[in-house]
């Protein structure tokens, strides 16, 4: 029995989108992963992972990932989230230009976007400059290659992905839920965070977990404005593969953070409120 048109024009298309994930994602992921695993000798051993894991380095530069990714998330969630909110109150015209704003920066090349603070945060830059106009300090301040200029690079970067997220995902609450938790007696910030909240959830972990997976896999904007002094996982990886020559080390870094991410997902998902379907 032969296939409809559209039914074999489907089947080709999505035939060949599994074949291009096949060939450039998932073979790629089981190739490392293989790698991170296989000996000097040619067995499979979990040596590697007990050299990395056990590296003082390794743990800090880990330990340090965690804290700026976490750090990024929770400003961009605590930014975007009324951002969005009240993007979906004002008037259509109104939106479309906030809109355009925000979709903007996404526009421009990371690499760009990451110089510029190397103008505002550098030693001459604006703001040492203003702060010595003013008389505030009497010497730059050194603001570039610290772990504060990644975690300002990562929020600028990643923050438009959240808002735009938590949007769309704003977009599918109706507004009679809204009016019915007010006319119930609810407050305007009790409706926010039992009624659109949780309403708005999958927008929110689907956020989280891009900003967060961004951050920790971010190479540029560490490379950039953490330089050499700081080093993120992103960072610390290239560094054992290409300049010290340490390709086991690296694609046991490379395994480690996407288990990360996999992780958080996962745990992300298990917070989802349960009336949900």
């Amino acid at each position: 029995m032969s296939l409809k048109p559209k039914t074999k024009a489907l089947t080709m298309l999505l035939g060949a989108g599994c074949l291009f994930l096949l060939a450039y994602f998932l073979l790629p992921l089981l190739f490392v992963l293989y790698e991170s695993f296989l000996g000097t000798d040619g067995n499979l051993t979990v040596s590697r992972y007990l050299a990395v894991l056990q590296d003082n380095q390794f743990q800090n530069v880990y330990l340090r990932t965690l804290k700026m990714a976490v750090i990024v998330t929770v400003i961009a969630v605590f930014t975007a989230y009324p951002t969005a909110y009240l993007m979906m109150k004002i008037k259509s015209s109104h939106k479309a230009i906030l809109m355009s704003l925000v979709i903007l920066p996404l526009m421009t090349s990371p690499v760009a976007r990451t110089y510029a603070w190397i103008v505002i945060l550098g030693r001459y830059g604006i703001v040492n400059q203003t702060l010595s106009l003013f008389g505030l300090t009497r010497e730059p301040v050194r603001m570039l290659y610290t772990e504060g200029a990644i975690v300002v690079g990562l929020l600028q970067l990643f923050l438009p992905i959240m808002v735009l997220n938590l949007v769309s995902a704003l977009e599918n609450v109706p507004s009679e839920v809204e009016e019915a938790a007010l006319s119930l007696g609810s407050s305007k910030i009790g409706t926010f965070f039992r009624v659109i909240v949780p309403l708005s959830f999958d927008g929110l972990i689907m956020g989280v977990t891009l900003v967060f997976t961004g951050c920790i896999t971010a190479y540029v904007t560490p490379a950039i404005l953490g330089g050499a002094k700081v080093l993120t996982l992103a960072t610390l990886m290239r560094q054992q593969a290409l300049v010290l020559m340490n390709w086991e080390a690296a694609t046991v870094i490379a395994v480690v953070m996407i288990l990360t991410t996999l992780i958080l997902h996962t745990v992300l998902k298990r917070f989802r409120p349960r009336n949900q379907t």
